[in-house]
């Protein structure tokens, strides 16, 4: 019988806890550190004192995927509520429905087509001269054309991620979904819906095993090295580990202004704007991340949002990934590669946009990973997935 590792956990969301739950399941200890003060990371969700309202303190966070073994796992360690996500875009004024579906042109062109009448226009309007897009815009105005681009992606874009659309890669659009049909379920994965509990709940029965030991407001700073430890698995931001000797790689962070309003106040989820001229990218409104609370709250807490350069203390949420920044991650790969006894996971770990799905089912590759290294008497690697 393999005899137990005693791994440190660097990092207490999503992918930190899988890791941990999944080793001691296995018969490990797990040690998980957290600088915050919660578990869950950035999904971190609570009751806001005033209101009563679940708040997703970072920011909306929803489940949506298409694996069923990520789904089962996640509805073992909490109910998960049915909710279908539908966000609106206020463009000069107007409220449109996202993403770009058949009401959306309908409404915006002042038409009443039938899908095959839309999509005729629609391609009508793209740019086709561009046989193989390489940027946003060139990838949007092949997409939808040029009104509709200027419209509703341009502007949002731009606030975004801080940079003129013409600089950033194609894929990022390539996500969006364009629909001939009246259908404004922003995703359109099998399975969707939010914990009745929060995140947090969730992430606190991943975590509930005798294997595994959680400690809060502590830093892999404050740790004696890695004595006592046979392997570590960090989630934080890889050049961080580095102690950004090569430099920083680029991240967004987000801040968030508050509010607690008297009543309902946009009646709905999410509200995009637009318009290059607004300062904020959304407003939110938690009260309807709950539906199954409705009527419950007399009051209504709302976050306006506002994307920003992440900064040294700032939280980063989503990394930037242009040309300069892919050569540094090629640099800072071939350091971590070279770095004995550590795994680099998550999203921060390696500088990708990871779903929460996404996280769950690359924290299962990584238990696994480092369990079979185990048995078979040698280190795990640095990195499971490809960059």
């Amino acid at each position: 019988m393999l005899k137990p590792k005693n791994i440190l956990i660097v990092g207490a969301g999503f992918t930190g806890a899988v890791v941990a739950r999944k080793l001691a399941e296995a018969g490990h200890m797990a040690t998980v550190i957290d600088e915050r003060g919660h578990v869950a990371g950035n999904c971190h969700t609570a009751r806001d004192e005033e209101t009563g309202v679940m708040v997703h303190v970072y920011g909306p966070h929803i489940f949506h995927t298409d694996n069923a073994r990520v789904w089962e796992f996640i509805n073992h360690h909490c109910e998960m509520m049915p909710y279908r996500h539908q966000v609106r875009a206020n463009v000069g004024g107007k409220i449109f429905s996202m993403p770009i579906n058949l009401h959306t042109i309908n409404q915006f062109f002042s038409t009443s087509m039938s899908p095959k009448e839309a999509q005729t226009f629609v391609q009508g309007l793209a740019e086709c001269d561009v046989d193989d897009p390489t940027t946003f815009e060139e990838q949007a105005l092949k997409f939808v054309g040029r009104d509709i681009y200027e419209a509703f992606f341009r502007g949002y874009t731009l606030k975004q991620w801080g940079l003129e659309p013409k600089r950033l890669p194609a894929s990022i659009l390539k996500r969006l979904p364009l629909r001939f049909t009246y259908d404004d379920n922003y995703f359109a994965h099998g399975f969707q819906g939010i914990p009745r509990d929060g995140y947090t709940a969730a992430v606190d029965s991943i975590l509930d095993h005798p294997n595994i030991v959680v400690r809060l407001s502590t830093t892999a700073e404050n740790l004696d090295g890695d004595a006592g430890y046979d392997h570590v698995v960090y989630t934080g931001s890889l050049d961080r580990y580095f102690d950004h000797t090569l430099g920083r790689l680029a991240y967004r962070t987000l801040r968030f202004e508050k509010e607690v309003k008297d009543a309902p106040y946009q009646g709905t989820a999410v509200l995009n704007y637009c318009d290059v001229d607004v300062p904020f990218t959304r407003i939110t409104e938690h009260m309807y991340f709950a539906p199954w609370e409705a009527g419950k709250f007399d009051k209504s807490v709302i976050y306006t949002e506002f994307s920003e350069t992440a900064k040294a203390g700032d939280i980063p949420y989503y990394p930037v990934r242009l040309v300069d920044d892919m050569a540094m991650l090629d640099s800072y790969v071939s350091l971590a590669n070279a770095t004995s006894g550590v795994t680099f996971a998550g999203r921060l770990g390696t500088y990708a946009y990871l779903d929460m799905d996404v996280s769950i089912a690359r924290a299962f590759d990584v238990a696994e990973h480092i369990e079979t290294a185990f048995a078979q008497d040698r280190k795990p690697d640095a990195f499971v997935h490809e960059m």
